[in-house]
């Protein structure tokens, strides 16, 4: 019995000590896992946070069998920009008022500028795609007789600021441009047969956009700037479109037919008819993004249009699609409403959160016109109710900025310096 008592005390001891050591063992082990993760635990942080935004940087895409698929896509960049008209013409005609002009954007944290380049059936800078149409191949010189886009793309880059030019007339033209006297067949119309609208511009004529030679002339004019200069890319707004009261031309009543096997409607808005010219609209503009990616693959394809319903109902342009068709880089939804109320509601719609989803999105606002200002006040309630939605802005017009407005001078620039408050450069395109 007394052995028996040896033999388990002996085991006793055993245990304990085998149990004191593993003891031990744990508590030097859990000393080490809690140096090791005091160590770890800042990189595990940063590894998480580097996830998230890879996570957060690929966008779903529909591949052609209607699939999800990830890609990686740059960060969507904030717009801040400012159209630059025909009436900003005493600015950009002169060297150091371009610089001014630059200079006090990119201190108030401006990013883009678009300056336009086709307007009233004429282009703005040499071309000799315009010249070989025998239209005035150089409508504005600088007071040097130097070339004004050059210039405002090398100033602008040297702040900082993208620069892409804006084809603001679209397929629309004056009936007194050299356009529409030397190329009448080019020109579509009513079912009356009249040929004009009224428009923001006056009276003005509309390019066929279905006929071959006005697409290979736009495009032509389209590549020629996109290469001719060192732009960041190329802007199309409401006006490349074509009013719904049109297409009742013959070569586009020929296409119709032979490709419906009827006439076009009489009701200019009925829908099949609509769709057919929206559609072809739409082709048009596929090709043109691929033209202008083969020539330079990184340029931005804007699109400046109105909202959704009135685009597409009353001038047949179905952004929507092409912005689902991934030809659209970045959207800027043209929203000239002094009603706040009216602005906010505008901003709410589905397409525009859809965009933003997925490219750069921003809204025009309207800062004056030289017979209607806008007051500052106005303009800072705007800009924030898109801030507020994660849109960016941009304004319509340069020269409204500050100098045909309201307030004077200093009280104006000093609005203008509230609105954005830090940096947000955009990145350069190489």
């Amino acid at each position: 019995m007394v052995s028996r008592f040896n033999r388990k005390n002996e085991q006793w001891r055993v245990w304990v000590a085998n149990a004191s050591f593993k003891f031990m063992k744990s508590s030097f082990i859990v000393q080490s896992w809690r140096r090791l993760l005091k160590f770890l635990f800042p990189i595990l942080i940063l590894i998480s946070f580097v996830t998230v935004l890879l996570v957060d940087s690929f966008t779903p895409a529909i591949t052609e069998g209607g699939r999800f698929s990830a890609i990686a896509q740059l960060p969507r960049q904030e717009i801040r920009g400012v159209w630059m008209t025909n009436n900003d013409f005493d600015t950009l005609k002169n060297r150091d008022k371009v610089q001014d002009a630059v200079s006090q954007l990119r201190r108030l944290n401006f990013n883009t500028i678009y300056p336009v380049v086709w307007n009233s059936g004429y282009v703005m800078y040499p071309s000799a795609i315009a010249q070989r149409a025998g239209i005035q191949p150089f409508v504005y010189k600088g007071l040097d007789g130097h070339d004004i886009l050059a210039d405002l793309i090398t100033q602008a880059h040297r702040q900082g600021l993208l620069v892409i030019p804006w084809f603001e007339f679209g397929f629309m033209a004056p009936p007194t441009s050299e356009l529409a006297v030397n190329y009448p067949d080019w020109f579509t119309q009513k079912r009356d047969g009249s040929q004009t609208s009224i428009s923001a511009a006056g009276e003005v004529m509309w390019l066929n956009p279905f006929h071959p030679q006005v697409q290979q002339f736009i495009t032509n004019l389209v590549l020629e700037t996109v290469t001719q200069y060192d732009a960041d890319g190329i802007q199309f707004d409401d006006h490349m479109s074509l009013p719904h009261e049109f297409g009742y031309d013959q070569y586009t009543v020929a296409l119709y037919t032979k490709e419906t096997k009827n006439p076009p409607p009489t009701n200019s808005q009925d829908a099949a008819w609509v769709k057919w010219r929206a559609d072809k609209i739409t082709a048009f503009m596929v090709q043109l993004n691929q033209a202008v990616k083969q020539r330079k693959p990184q340029a931005i394809f804007s699109v400046s249009p109105n909202y959704y319903d009135f685009a597409y109902k009353f001038h047949l342009q179905d952004w929507l699609s092409w912005m689902r068709q991934n030809i659209v880089d970045e959207l800027i939804v043209q929203v000239y409403r002094p009603n706040l109320q009216s602005f906010v509601a505008n901003l709410s719609r589905p397409e525009i959160q859809e965009a933003q989803q997925i490219i750069p999105t921003g809204i025009g606002i309207m800062t004056g016109l030289r017979n209607n200002p806008v007051p500052i006040q106005q303009i800072k309630s705007q800009v924030r109710a898109a801030q507020e939605r994660g849109l960016g802005v941009t304004f319509f017009y340069y020269e409204s900025l500050w100098n045909d407005a309201l307030e004077p001078l200093n009280e104006r620039q000093a609005g203008f310096a509230t609105l954005f408050r830090s940096p947000a450069l955009r990145a350069k395109i190489e």
